[in-house]
């Protein structure tokens, strides 16, 4: 009997792709219009942060897609079923979970702003009016600072800090639980078994209602030997396995030499022959997939023994080939000229909306709360392009076991 279409599929046949909307982002409808346009795309998993509402939205960027799948297909785009939703939790201090933060009011007023110019997510704002900052309008907007820490290093003055947190053990039920999440990721570091294994002790009794289990663990001195050790802290597993080499986290949209370090890595873990699948993160762009087939590291025509054109069909070893590819920054930055035209539409309806009701006792922002203008499918031009954008990278590693290496 022919198998059903699944995420689960994707991974085995080695074509996996994976958003990830940030493991500390939270700026809800961003995560939604994301959702959205990458599933469309044919994404096959959606990485959120551990958060009920990001779920949340995320969830309901789903059910949309799903309504919108014929439309998906007559135009070309590679949605065939609902991806799976992923949280990300840490098992220590990690870039990935953290914010950036500072008072502007300390702030030179003669500074050039290095922090505002070189952050990805806009996150970083000050008033026009420096007499009249407040928390709400200069700063750090939290909900969009992702912690890629770029910032850091920039302020002339130093007076920009992180501010990192820790998955706590007794959240992962309630996650898993309540919110019907599919999959679940952990990030680590080498050396860190006491803290993975008191993790993974709260995880253990719910894995049995998990599809799939991601362990991230950037490069580092004994790693092969840790990610063994991990191995046999988990074992037996019931779903799947996918050991995610985060090469240098968040940095795909700064240029094509930075997806070098997540290839180098994958390369080290496929060597070292561990059970699971081996899928790229930190450092992934449009020039990801083509650097993998170059390499050989992506089944293809060329480089599986025995197998055609025809019969590309088949499951690849699991570890033998990469099996996918995560995109962060770069996923995101790519469709920011869209949601940017979104988000300055509902600005332009707010303030229509503010001018109406401002001699009034009415809350004009409480009437554009549920706007419609933040949500990208009732604009048809823009889903289309957002969804062209998205689908010009997903389609890279769908279509790369018909890529021909050079």
């Amino acid at each position: 009997m022919r198998e059903r279409y699944s995420p689960l599929i994707s991974l085995k046949k080695g074509h996996w792709f994976k958003l990830i909307c940030g493991a500390s982002f939270q700026h809800l409808p961003t995560v939604r219009n994301l959702t959205l346009a990458y599933t469309l795309a044919g994404a096959d998993c959606i990485d959120v942060a551990a958060d009920p509402a990001a779920i949340a939205s995320a969830g309901q960027a789903l059910q949309v897609a799903s309504g919108l799948q014929d439309w998906a297909n007559s135009q070309g785009f590679g949605y065939r079923t609902a991806p799976w939703i992923m949280v990300s939790i840490n098992d220590g201090e990690d870039p990935h979970f953290r914010k950036a933060e500072f008072d502007p009011t300390v702030c030179p007023t003669d500074c050039w702003r290095p922090c505002q110019r070189v952050c990805p997510a806009d996150a970083i704002v000050f008033s026009e009016d420096r007499d009249t900052i407040t928390p709400g309008n200069s700063g750090v907007i939290d909900e969009l600072c992702y912690g890629c820490g770029r910032c850091l290093s920039v302020c002339p003055k130093q007076l920009i800090q992180a501010r990192s947190y820790v998955s706590t053990p007794t959240s992962i039920a309630s996650l898993v639980l309540q919110t019907g999440v599919d999959a679940i990721e952990i990030h680590t570091q080498v050396g860190r078994e006491s803290d993975f294994q008191r993790l993974w002790k709260s995880i253990k009794p719910w894995v049995s209602q998990l599809k799939l289990i991601a362990i991230s663990c950037p490069d580092g001195e004994g790693l092969v030997e840790y990610l063994q050790s991990l191995y046999e802290i988990i074992s037996p597993l019931p779903c799947a396995l996918i050991w995610q080499t985060d090469g240098k986290p968040m940095s795909g949209d700064i240029g094509a030499g930075s997806t070098m370090a997540a290839i180098a890595l994958s390369q080290k873990v496929l060597n070292a022959k561990l059970p699971g699948y081996v899928q790229l993160a930190g450092g992934t762009n449009n020039f990801t997939v083509a650097k993998l087939v170059a390499k050989g590291l992506l089944a293809s025509e060329n480089n599986e023994q025995g197998n055609s054109a025809k019969n590309l069909n088949t499951y690849i070893p699991e570890n033998r080939f990469v099996s996918g590819v995560a995109y962060g920054s770069y996923a995101r930055v790519l469709l920011s000229p869209i949601l940017e035209k979104l988000e300055k539409m509902h600005k332009s309806q707010l303030q229509a909306i503010e001018s109406v009701y401002s001699t009034t006792s009415v809350n004009a922002k409480e009437l554009t709360n549920d706007s419609q203008l933040t949500k990208l499918e009732v604009l048809p031009e823009l889903l289309w392009e957002a969804v062209s954008l998205a689908n010009s990278l997903v389609s890279q590693i769908k279509q790369s076991r018909i890529i021909s290496v050079e």
